[in-house]
């Protein structure tokens, strides 16, 4: 496809909108400048009103349909209102709305269940949560206890959640608020081979980068580390990762001291990889803890851990009660999207469709220089702008272009990454080769009004 070939057009559905009789646009953005917190920002320059969804597309308040590629920055996994995930969550809203873990319900056991049977062998105790902030500070709770050591190490420019402490866990070389963390938590040399301090084959790279946590753990510590804390593919710090061999490196080095490895699949769980249905399994390790959200409820709150048992008896010496983890709604929602991934063959999806837009990413950036590199696995891709090949000068400017040049044609994506360079693809599973060939024709033409 070319820019000047006719608009391949957004692919037909049988599902129509109802019309929208709500606030208008106005009103919604004066209440929001006078009602909610001024740190609550939109994507686009007009902010964009979304009032219905279904599978992969959104409707504005006119009607205007849109495929969105960025999933409620990967909330969304089965799709939007999904019609067998929405009859199974009515189903136990109307039936029982809240019965805390202190009374028996059969939702929450299934799913930790169902869970375990997506886990390596040894990795089948859940606790469940109510978004990924709680279970990455869980999961770094009961690496401290289990192992009665402080230290955590993580990446630079990692995303782990919006608390006090999971900023801790994400501060400092990143965009969240560099809070206080006790100095218990260091933060490693990222292994992207694209931008690292370090030169050499991305196996070199993440050589180098492994003996950064090395030397933390030497230095630092000294000698002794309760967990490292890394997602196996970093989504909001620009769709990176390291060559095979740094995670199997790293979690050496961890255990070697006493640590615990916990790997972060909030955005890369569930299949979206494409190959396997957990971002580890990418790298050919086995973790001690995983921590999800986000797509496992596919809109409804929730997060959980999955450990050994071992690890989780740290938890019984006090009482650690959640009122909301493990509510019947939420457990539900999992169950369904769990049961809807398979049924639908979604991981497969990913690994299909993955490919044919990474390979039409990749036949863009050889028509256009402002793409620096193209990355990512199954339909977790990143592309990264730059103004300049040689200094990798990010382009940001240009990505916030393309942003609202693909907004206005019918597409929504995602920025992200350190200096908001990398233009994030994510799309409910459910996608289709039409919407594929539909998005990458809009990215073609998307590039060609902003410039090579």
């Amino acid at each position: 496809m070319t820019a000047t070939e006719p608009m391949i057009a957004l692919p037909p559905t049988d599902h129509i909108p109802r019309q929208y009789t709500g606030p208008s646009k106005a009103e919604i953005v004066a209440m929001r400048a006078q009602y909610t917190n001024p740190a609550i920002f939109t994507i686009y320059k007009d902010p964009l009103l979304i009032v219905e969804g279904y599978m992969q597309y959104l409707w504005d308040e006119t009607g205007r349909r849109y495929l969105d590629c960025l999933a409620g920055i990967v909330t969304i996994s089965i799709g939007h209102e999904h019609p067998k995930y929405v009859k199974r969550v009515q189903a136990q809203v109307g039936t029982l709305n809240h019965a805390t873990t202190i009374y028996l319900h059969p939702n929450f056991p299934m799913l930790a269940k169902k869970l375990a049977s997506k886990m390596p062998k040894g990795l089948e105790v859940t606790y469940f949560t109510n978004s990924g902030t709680e279970a990455n500070e869980l999961a770094v709770a009961m690496a401290r206890l289990h192992t009665g050591n402080s230290d955590i190490i993580t990446l630079r420019h990692a995303y782990h959640g919006n608390s006090a402490t999971a900023m801790g866990f994400t501060g400092m070389h990143t965009w969240k608020f560099a809070l206080e963390h006790g100095g218990r938590v260091h933060h490693a040399i990222n292994p992207d081979p694209y931008r690292s301090p370090f030169s050499g084959t991305p196996e070199e790279v993440a050589r180098f980068a492994s003996n950064d946590v090395r030397d933390i753990i030497r230095t630092a510590t000294p000698g002794k580390v309760a967990a490292f804390l890394a997602e196996p593919i970093q989504g909001a710090g620009g769709v990176t990762h390291g060559a095979p061999n740094y995670l199997r490196e790293v979690y050496g080095h961890i255990r070697a001291a006493g640590g615990l490895c916990i790997a972060d699949e909030v955005q890369t769980g569930f299949g979206r990889t494409g190959d396997h249905y957990w971002g580890f399994e990418n790298w050919g390790v086995v973790p001690d803890f995983v921590t999800m959200a986000k797509g496992l409820g596919n809109g409804a709150p929730i997060g959980a851990v999955t450990t050994r048992m071992d690890i989780a008896k740290s938890l019984t010496g006090r009482t650690h009660f959640n009122t909301f983890g493990g509510n019947p709604v939420s457990m539900a929602a999992g169950l369904a999207v769990l049961d809807i991934i398979d049924e639908d063959g979604l991981q497969a999806n990913c690994k299909a469709r993955g490919a044919e837009f990474r390979s039409g990413l990749e036949q863009l950036k050889r028509s256009y220089s402002l793409i620096g590199d193209v990355r990512g696995m199954g339909l977790m891709l990143g592309i990264e702008l730059v103004t300049d090949h040689a200094t990798r000068e990010p382009a940001k400017g240009q990505a916030a272009d393309i942003l609202e040049a693909t907004r206005e044609a019918g597409l929504l994506i995602g920025k992200g990454g350190l200096d908001s360079n990398v233009l994030r693809v994510k799309p409910p599973m459910c996608i289709t080769a039409a919407d594929v060939e539909f998005a990458l024709d809009v990215l073609e033409r998307s590039f060609a009004a902003v410039g090579r």
